[in-house]
């Protein structure tokens, strides 16, 4: 089973720094798509490890024979992973991370599909990661019927089951001597006892899960009376009503579902969104663009880095203590002279959770295209950072 993406293991991961070799990160995705079998998977994880072997040639002079012996043996133990140990188990996308003489060895299946690639670095590549963290995860989804209730809870993509109110209701055949109308009356209220109960259970999950999102899925006929029921709470956390066959399984639940998350989501994006924009109109606590992003991340005041999907361009990194800029140049700290790093929103990652922050992904949203797809939201105002730094 995928595992569940958080901050807290972000940042473990950021925090590792290779010292006796180089790390090897890679991530394939899943998609059925383009890796149905075992064997195009191979194929797939073949053609990313021929491309992590062109870029250690490229790190030829730097390394040692040694490290560069070891980067092999990582390759291989890769490739004898894929081979040998790995299960999908429904992932749609998994990341590798390897640094035999540093002793780092880790494996993560995500839930969603990453872009396959590859980096030889003495950094774990995180940006790919950073778009999964509580995308959606947490959110509850209801099917509400005459009989059937379920309530799920969405945990890395999966629907997992935390409540059931199903109950049968009298059917015809029971009807027995009683008169038409009084059976209908007799069933009302059976069905009306029923939805009560489901929405007393409804209830108790946001309030124990505060702050948390619902989805409800059901029968049109369903929904006034019940609406009626729901507490106050509840209301206010019920992205919408959606539809899906009476015997739906929590897959095609959740693919009932997912256009109300990802409207929820573009939402939460445009929240972001219009609070940096009003914080850089008035030139206090953002940042636009990679040369003031990268310094506020480096001076450890970026308290949400935004950032558009699939953003990125060169930059410059301080061997010696990690400080990341837009420009060529000598270390600001300590003179070092910075080296160039193909993958800067990688950089602006690492120093964003390094001190604390997270970092939105924008996909909904062209917000950032006029300053090159990043920008941040500050701790403090940007002349403090400024000065702190």
């Amino acid at each position: 089973m995928a595992g569940t993406i958080t901050w807290n293991l972000l940042r473990t991961l950021a925090g590792f720094r290779a010292g006796k070799g180089r790390v090897v990160s890679l991530y394939l995705n899943l998609d059925p798509s383009l890796a149905p079998t075992q064997p195009s998977v191979a194929t797939r994880v073949n053609s990313l490890l021929d491309e992590a072997g062109k870029q250690e040639k490229q790190l030829e002079r730097e390394l040692p024979h040694d490290e560069r012996l070891s980067l092999r043996a990582d390759f291989a133990r890769i490739e004898r992973w894929f081979a040998d140990e790995f299960d999908r188990d429904g992932a749609h996308g998994v990341a590798v991370f390897s640094d035999g003489p540093d002793g780092l060895w880790t494996t993560q299946k995500v839930p969603q599909p990453v872009e396959d690639g590859v980096r030889v670095n003495d950094e774990i590549y995180l940006a790919p990661l950073t778009g999964l963290v509580g995308s959606g995860d947490g959110a509850l989804v209801a099917y509400v019927g005459r009989e059937r209730a379920e309530v799920y809870r969405l945990e890395s993509w999966r629907l997992v089951e935390i409540a059931d109110e199903t109950e049968d209701a009298p059917s015809q055949h029971d009807q027995g001597g009683w008169s038409q109308a009084r059976f209908e009356r007799h069933i009302d209220t059976i069905v009306a006892r029923h939805l009560k109960r489901v929405a007393d259970s409804l209830d108790r999950c946001v309030r124990e899960l505060r702050g948390v999102k619902v989805v409800l899925i059901g029968p049109e006929e369903v929904r006034p009376e019940f609406e009626e029921m729901l507490a106050k709470d509840v209301k206010e956390a019920v992205l919408g009503w959606t539809t899906a066959e009476a015997h739906a399984g929590p897959p095609e639940l959740l693919e009932a579902a997912l256009p109300l998350l990802r409207d929820a989501e573009a939402a939460k994006e445009r929240e972001l969104l219009d609070r940096w924009r009003e914080a850089a109109g008035r030139g206090t606590r953002a940042t636009s663009g990679w040369e003031t992003t990268l310094e506020a991340a480096s001076d450890g005041g970026v308290d949400v880095l935004l950032i558009q999907e699939r953003a990125n361009r060169p930059a410059y990194r301080c061997p010696t203590d990690g400080r990341v800029q837009a420009t060529a140049g000598d270390c600001p700290l300590d003179g070092t002279p910075m080296q160039e790093q193909s993958d800067g929103a990688d950089l602006a990652v690492h120093r964003t959770l390094a001190f604390g922050g997270k970092v939105k992904v924008i996909r909904h949203h062209q917000d950032l295209d006029p300053v090159e797809g990043i920008g941040a939201l500050l701790r403090f105002p940007a002349s403090v950072v400024k000065a702190n730094g």
